[in-house]
């Protein structure tokens, strides 16, 4: 079956105030609800200023719970997608946005799931836990890290599953302001006796990096990021907002350094995109996205570390290997799908077509 054009439209139709900075928008998709997995993301295209941006962001219902479609975003300073989105959409606005795609979703099993989430990392987190309430026998608990009391995001929402589920739930608050930064020690205090559960990360980088480091194991370690590499030292607050990455303009952004044109392989790498057709000599090591950039096109990408499939295209002759896949499911693998930003050429020809 083929897959619907990457971006589809969605209409705004609540939007809810979860604290000063964070607001949840419900959607309602213009072609039908959405088929998507608890914990999967969304990557939206804005236009600001002319230019197109692209920014990925986590649903924060689950298709066990909710009968409504929702995405929670925290206001980052500089981000420039959040801001868009806190200071332009209105209720009835219609937004750009992929279907669900992403691989931080509940993996089977019966070991209790541990969440641990800083900031807004608690959006995805909240969407595994409920499914696995509703869905499954086992237990959950959830570290969420924050600055202070009014940072809080889903307080009340959280409450009402610990009464729903007062025996298989729990929720420690961490404030910053109250306890100190998230350590160590403080993760293993949390893990306890649950060191074999499997365990889902999402927050800041250094926070992640933290929590990573202290987990004992031998439990597995499912973890989400949007961004790039971790930084070589994490930096305080750990429970801080996550710096949205600049949401990449798709028509200005700069390539990655040009391999030695002596690298250059016999064959060809073609793109399709926006009714364009582009053909360039293939080069040793050169992504598919580098390559549609050396042809001139202007493909959307975002993160280019194999995390938010903005770069997802089908490829339709050829074969190609991705370094990097924390985006896309099996299904999209089946269906012929690759991030481009990650899939290097392994056949003399490959085709490659954004829809």
């Amino acid at each position: 079956m083929a897959r619907p054009p990457m971006f589809r439209r969605a209409k705004v139709t609540r939007i809810v105030k979860e604290t000063p900075d964070t607001r949840t928008f419900v959607l309602e998709p213009e072609d039908g609800p959405f088929s998507y997995q608890a914990g999967q993301f969304c990557t939206f295209k804005v236009t600001v200023d002319g230019k197109p941006l692209f920014r990925s962001y986590s649903m924060s219902s689950a298709p066990e719970t909710d009968t409504e479609f929702m995405t929670t975003v925290k206001r980052v300073p500089g981000g420039a997608v959040s801001n868009w989105m806190h200071d332009n959409l209105s209720e009835g606005d219609e937004v750009e946005l992929t279907v669900p795609t992403g691989r931080f979703c509940l993996r089977e099993g019966d070991a209790p799931v541990l969440g641990f989430s800083g900031g807004s990392g608690i959006t995805p987190i909240i969407s595994l836990a409920k499914s696995t309430l509703a869905s499954t026998g086992r237990t959950v608990r959830l570290l969420c890290a924050d600055r202070d009391r009014s940072s809080a995001i889903f307080e009340a929402a959280l409450d009402e599953l610990v009464a729903k589920y007062p025996d298989r739930l729990t929720v420690i608050r961490h404030r910053d302001d109250e306890h100190g930064y998230v350590d160590a020690a403080k993760v293993l205090e949390f893990v306890g006796e649950n060191a074999a559960g499997d365990a889902y990360i999402c927050g800041p980088e250094p926070f992640m990096e933290l929590v990573e480091n202290a987990l004992p194991g031998p439990g597995r370690v499912f973890s989400e990021r949007f961004g790039g590499a971790a930084p070589a030292k994490p930096v305080p607050p750990t429970s801080a907002p996550a710096a949205e990455p600049p949401a990449t303009q798709a028509v200005s952004s700069p390539a990655a350094p040009t391999p030695d044109p002596a690298a250059t392989e016999e064959g060809t790498v073609t793109i399709f995109i926006n009714r364009k057709k582009k053909s360039v000599p293939r080069r040793d090591g050169e992504t598919l996205l580098e390559s549609a950039r050396r042809a001139g096109l202007t493909p959307p990408f975002s993160c280019e570390s194999g995390n938010c499939a903005t770069c997802m295209a089908k490829l339709t002759e050829g074969k190609a290997t991705m370094r990097v896949n924390d985006a896309l499911t099996d299904d999209d693998l089946d269906e012929g799908y690759i991030l481009t930003c990650q899939a290097v050429p392994d056949t003399p020809s490959v085709t490659v077509r954004y829809e």
